[in-house]
């Protein structure tokens, strides 16, 4: 579970240095990218590595309602991310919608992983995404709506997450996490 906890924090720790120490991350300059990519690398790997050897308390487990549910919300986080890319209509509505994805998205997998280990991770990186969110509205409170894109940005972007959507889920059935059906 250490190892797990450690991905997660490193995860925190590289993304919020910026907004946390912005003096001393300017001071690194350009180099700082180069080290923020190294260290989210190295919590994604810690993460997995974690995350497969942890064992905890499980309260519930994967049901075919709840894995319906997870999918559908998984597949709005997706159109989120493509959304914000394309800066498509629901950008105009929702601030940040990456940040917003990934918060949907780990709620997704805490609504079919009932386990220790789960609460951790997904709600670790869950309630990073809300501080985030929080914290960058404080340093900016204003904010200005992009504009308006054509219909078939929309539906570009719908395509793309379908078709991002169908690779994640046979990645996850090629892991031995079937996320469709029992």
């Amino acid at each position: 579970m250490l190892i797990l906890i450690l991905g997660v924090a490193l995860w925190w720790g590289a993304h919020l240095w910026k907004r946390a120490a912005p003096g001393h991350r300017a001071q690194v300059g350009d180099k700082g990218r180069g080290l923020v990519t190294g260290l989210l690398i190295l919590s994604v790997v810690l993460m997995v590595w974690g995350y497969r050897s942890a064992d905890g308390a499980v309260w519930w487990g994967p049901s075919p309602m709840l894995k319906g549910i997870n999918n559908l919300l998984v597949l709005f986080a997706i159109y989120l991310f493509a959304a914000s890319g394309m800066k498509t209509g629901i950008t105009r509505r929702i601030r940040h919608p990456q940040l917003v994805g990934f918060a949907i998205w780990a709620f997704a997998h805490l609504l079919v992983n009932g386990d220790l280990p789960s609460f951790v991770l997904f709600g670790g990186l869950l309630v990073w995404a809300l501080v985030e969110i929080n914290i960058i509205n404080r340093a900016a409170p204003s904010w200005t709506p992009p504009a308006a894109v054509p219909a078939r940005k929309e539906a570009m972007a719908a395509v793309g997450a379908v078709l991002v959507f169908g690779v994640i889920g046979l990645i996850h059935a090629w892991l031995g996490y079937n996320p469709f059906g029992a």
